[in-house]
Formats: C-alpha cells, sequence, structure tokens
C-alpha cells in the first residue's frame, strides 16, 4: 500500500581539491512496499537543480539500493557495498559516462512505520573528467 511521507534528501559531495557543497532537499513523496523490496518516489525540485525529474529509489534486501531518475534529466545508479557500475547520465547539457563504487551502503528502515534512513558513500568518476567523493542521505519521516 503507497503511503505519503515527507522525505529529507541530504547529498555532499567533494572535490579532488578538497572543496565540499551540500544540497538539501525535503519534499513529499511516496513510499511502498512491493515483491519484498521497498520503493521511495519523489519529484526533483529547483534546489537539486533536477527540476522536471522524477526520482525512484528501489531498495533490494537492505544491501541493494537502485535509483533511477528520469524526465528533464535522467540517470540509473546502484549501490551495493564494495561494487562499481557504470551508467549514462543524460542531461540537456550531453550525455556522460560515468563510474560509481559504493564504499559504505546502510539501509534502516523499520517494517512497521516505514520510516528510516538510508546512508551511502559513493566514489563518482565522469570518464575523461571530474571525480567526486559522495555522501547521500535519505530520511523517511
Amino acid at each position: 500500500m503507497k503511503s505519503t511521507r515527507m522525505i529529507r534528501v541530504i547529498g555532499i559531495q567533494q572535490n579532488s581539491d578538497g572543496e565540499e557543497s551540500t544540497i538539501e532537499l525535503t519534499t513529499e513523496g511516496s513510499f511502498y512496499k512491493k515483491n519484498g523490496s521497498y520503493y521511495i518516489l519523489y519529484d526533483e525540485s529547483e534546489i537539486s537543480g533536477m527540476e522536471g525529474s522524477t526520482t525512484r529509489i528501489k531498495i533490494e534486501n537492505n544491501n541493494k539500493v537502485s535509483m533511477k531518475r528520469s524526465g528533464a534529466s535522467a540517470v540509473d545508479f546502484i549501490f551495493e557495498q564494495g561494487k562499481k557500475y557504470e551508467s549514462n547520465y543524460m542531461t540537456a547539457y550531453g550525455d556522460f559516462t560515468m563510474k560509481v563504487t559504493t564504499n559504505v551502503l546502510d539501509v534502516e528502515i523499520s517494517e512497521e512505520t516505514g520510516k528510516g534512513k538510508i546512508d551511502i558513500d559513493y566514489d563518482l568518476k565522469i570518464l575523461g573528467g571530474v571525480r567526486t567523493s559522495n555522501k547521500l542521505q535519505i530520511q523517511l519521516m
């Protein structure tokens, strides 16, 4: 059964020079369980720089998180501790190939209340260019 939740997304990105930038978004979204996996759905906003996009997060067995963004910008990320995945990021400015290496994935969601959080620490490399260290926290309230 789908339920409405307040969702807080905090993203911290650190570039190779050690400079950090933080984006925080609190929005209303949906949370539900289907075929043994949890799903979180929310619309991006101007704050995240991805206005016009929708993000869907799928949590499998508390050890694999897939993030699919569609709309104005599109990307598929898979976060699984100790694993590397490659994906394409499609934007209005062009398409980029990215490699994601998940260092830490911690999922704590209550079966009873549907509240909890996801903490992800990962490295992102855009092929032919930028490399960043990232922390992503998603809170279900």
